[in-house]
């Protein structure tokens, strides 16, 4: 199982990549795995604000759709539009080409809240 040390991550399996004000979000090697062949990401809130654990799209997979969760409080300023062609970017490359969303961090100190790798490991078991 894939889960890089440079990474944060949340109860709800989304990754987070932090670089400065900007976190870049995706879902863990773990959900991708869990969900099967994802078939649809849908992110209608682009360029809006929202708190922290607020959903802000859906991932859709064969079987199921399941919510994704902000992990942090903040405005939403890009959407990965490669997903809207290629969904399945999230299944083979969950860390890189499948990233989700770009968020603008108003609230630094949630960081701390957020798990480190070995954390997220043991939340899964892994």
């Amino acid at each position: 199982m894939n889960i890089p040390a440079n990474l944060k991550y949340t109860k709800d399996h989304e990754w987070i990549a932090i670089d400065g004000d900007i976190a870049t979000i995706g879902i863990t090697d773990f959900a991708q795995k869990e969900l099967g062949d994802i078939v649809y990401v849908e992110v209608e809130t682009l360029d809006q604000t929202l708190d922290k654990d607020e959903v802000f799209g859906t991932v859709e997979a064969v079987k199921t759709v399941s919510d994704l969760f902000l992990p942090l409080t903040g405005e939403i300023i890009e959407f990965n539009e490669e997903l809207e062609t290629e969904p399945e970017l999230v299944n083979s490359d969950a860390y890189g080409k499948g990233w989700m969303v770009k968020l603008k961090i108003s609230d630094v100190s949630e960081i701390d809240t957020l798990l480190s790798d070995e954390q997220y490991k043991e939340l899964i078991g892994a």
